[in-house]
C-alpha cells in the first residue's frame, strides 16, 4: 500500500513536468529555435540533476506549513493538488502546481484542527507575488541590453542565430536545473515522514539513502510528464500573450531561471546574510509565474502595444482558483479516504497542559493570563485541543500554532553511543558531540525540554542575536537541533 500511496506523488509530478517544465522552453519552441525532442532531454536530464543535487533548500518549507504524519494524508493531499492541476489545465488555464500543493496541504491542516504556520504562509504568498515582479524586470532589462547589444554588434544574422541557439541551450539547461532544485518539494515534501524507501548500503562507505531515492523518483516522474504531455501546454505562454521572438524568448526563459535560483539558493542566501542584507524566503515557487512575469515585462519592454490582457486575466484568475480548488477538493477527499475507505489519514497526536508547558508557552511571548486556575490535562487529539484553547479565548492562528508546538507530546531518549556514532563530526562540533553524549539515557517528553538541556550544556547550541549576519549560522544550528531531536525521538 505505501507503493500504491506515493503513486499520487509521481502524479503531481507528472502534472509538474507537463505544466510547468514545459513553460521552460515553451517560448523556444514556439519560436522555432529549438526543437520539441531536443529541448525535452535537455530539461530531462537537468531536471534531475537539480533536484539530486541541490534539492533540500525548500522541503522544509513544505515540512512546516503541515505535519502530514501519516502516508494515507500525505496521498490524499498530494492526489489532491494534482487533481486540481490536472482538471484547471484541461479548462486551459495556466496554474501554478506551488499554489495547488501548499492550498492542499492548507485543507488537511483544516480536516485535522492542525494550526497552520501563518509565518511560513506569509513567506509562501510574498514569494507568489514577488516571483513574477522580480522575473518581469529582469526579462525587461534582459531583453533591452541584449537588444542593444545586437544592434551594437557587426555580426551576420546567421551567425548570430547560431550563437542564440547555443546560449538558448545552456539557458534551458540552467532554468531545468533551478527547477528541479526548487519544485521537487512540491512532488514529495509530503512524503518525507512517510516514505517506503529504505537505506541501500552499496560499500562501507557508500549509501544511498531512502531520502535521494525518493527524491530521484519524484524527478522522474517530473521527466515522464515533460516527455509525454510538455508540448501540449506551452502554447499559452510561448504564443498567446505575446509574439515572441527568438531574442525575448532567450529573454524569458533566462529571467525565469533566475527567479527560481534565488529562491532556492542557499548558498545564495549564506552569502546575502554574510554582508547584511535580507535574503528571499527558500520556497518553492511558480515557473509558470515566472514565466508569464517574464513574458509580461518583454511586452512592456516593447511598449505594451500589443500584449494581451484578456489571457492575462484569465492566467490571473487560474492563480486565485487554484488554492482554494485544492483546499476543498483535498477537505472532500480525505473525508472519503477516511470514513470511506476507512485509511487513517493522520495519527493522533497527544498535548498535555502543566505549569512547566504554560512557562514555555509564556517564553515564546504569548500571554499565559487565560491559562490561570486551568488544571494539569491531557488532550488525546488536535480537536480536542484546539476546542480547550478556544474555550479560553486563543482563537487567533499564530497564537494556537505556537502552543501546539509547546503542548505537544513526544518521547525522547538520549543514547551516547548512539549519538558517538551517528553525530557527523564534519557537522557537528566536539562540544557539540560531547554535550549531547553527556545527556545519557535521559529523557523527555516534550522536544523544547531536549533543546533547553543542550543549551543549558554548552553555548554552542544557543543561537546568535537577531541579525542578518547571522541568520545564516542560526538556520544552520536549527537544522543541526531537528537532526539531533529526530535523532533520540521514541517512534
Amino acid at each position: 500500500m505505501s507503493w500504491f500511496y506515493l503513486l499520487s506523488g509521481l502524479f503531481l509530478g507528472w502534472n509538474l513536468g507537463a505544466n510547468d517544465a514545459g513553460n521552460i522552453y515553451g517560448t523556444a519552441t514556439a519560436t522555432k529555435m529549438l526543437k520539441f525532442t531536443t529541448a525535452a532531454i535537455i530539461s530531462s536530464v537537468f531536471v534531475v540533476l537539480g533536484a539530486m543535487i541541490s534539492g533540500y533548500g525548500t522541503v522544509r518549507t513544505i515540512g512546516e506549513l503541515g505535519d502530514i504524519n501519516a502516508i494515507a494524508g500525505s496521498f490524499t493531499v498530494s492526489l489532491s493538488a494534482a487533481l486540481t492541476v490536472f482538471l484547471l489545465m484541461k479548462r486551459g488555464l495556466v496554474v501554478s502546481v506551488s499554489q495547488a500543493i501548499i492550498g492542499a496541504i492548507i485543507g488537511w491542516n483544516i480536516f485535522t484542527a492542525s494550526p497552520t504556520d501563518m509565518k511560513s504562509v506569509a513567506e509562501i504568498i510574498s514569494s507568489w507575488i514577488m516571483n513574477p515582479v522580480l522575473s518581469g524586470i529582469f526579462s525587461y532589462f534582459i531583453y533591452s541590453f541584449l537588444t542593444y547589444r545586437s544592434k551594437k554588434t557587426k555580426m551576420h544574422i546567421l551567425r548570430i542565430d547560431v550563437y542564440m541557439k547555443r546560449i538558448t541551450i545552456l539557458v534551458i539547461a540552467f532554468a531545468a536545473y533551478s527547477l528541479g532544485a526548487n519544485n521537487i518539494a512540491k512532488v514529495i515534501g509530503v512524503f518525507i515522514a512517510s516514505s517506503p524507501f529504505r537505506d541501500i548500503q552499496i560499500t562501507e562507505g557508500f549509501t544511498i539513502t531512502a531520502l535521494h531515492q525518493l527524491f530521484f523518483t519524484g524527478a522522474v516522474s517530473i521527466v515522464i510528464g515533460i516527455i509525454t504531455y510538455s508540448n501540449r501546454t506551452t502554447e499559452t505562454v510561448g504564443t498567446r500573450i505575446y509574439r515572441l521572438t527568438p531574442l525575448s524568448a532567450l529573454s524569458v526563459i533566462f529571467s525565469a531561471s533566475l527567479v527560481l535560483f534565488i529562491f532556492s539558493s542557499s548558498g545564495l542566501e549564506r552569502m546575502l546574510n554574510y554582508l547584511g542584507l535580507p535574503a528571499p524566503p527558500l520556497v518553492p515557487v511558480s515557473i509558470t509565474q515566472a514565466m508569464v512575469g517574464g513574458v509580461m515585462g518583454i511586452g512592456l519592454a516593447k511598449g505594451g502595444r500589443y500584449l494581451n490582457f484578456r489571457i492575462l486575466g484569465k492566467t490571473g484568475l487560474g492563480w486565485v482558483i487554484t488554492p482554494v480548488a485544492a483546499g476543498v477538493i483535498c477537505l472532500i477527499l480525505l473525508f472519503i479516504v477516511k470514513n470511506v475507505f476507512d485509511r487513517e489519514v493522520y495519527k493522533e497526536v497527544k498535548f498535555e497542559i502543566n505549569k512547566a508547558v504554560i512557562e514555555n508557552i509564556n517564553s515564546n511571548g504569548i500571554s499565559v493570563e487565560n491559562f490561570s486556575g486551568a488544571r494539569d490535562s491531557t488532550f488525546e487529539s488536535h480537536q480536542s485541543f484546539r476546542l480547550f484553547l478556544s474555550s479560553l479565548g486563543y482563537v487567533k492562528e499564530e497564537q494556537l500554532y505556537s502552543i501546539f508546538k509547546s503542548a505537544k507530546l513526544e518521547y525522547f531518549r538520549v543514547d551516547s553511543n548512539f549519538a558517538k556514532s551517528n553525530m557527523n563530526p564534519y557537522v557537528f562540533s566536539a562540544e557539540q558531540i560531547n554535550s549531547v553524549m553527556s545527556l545519557h539515557n535521559e529523557g523527555f517528553r516534550h522536544r523544547w525540554q531536549l533543546v533547553d538541556r543542550l543549551k543549558s550544556k554548552s553555548p554552542e547550541w544557543n543561537a546568535l542575536p537577531d541579525k542578518y549576519e547571522n541568520l545564516y549560522r542560526n538556520k544552520k544550528l536549527n537544522d543541526r537541533i531537528i537532526e539531533v531531536c529526530d535523532m533520540f525521538l521514541i517512534k
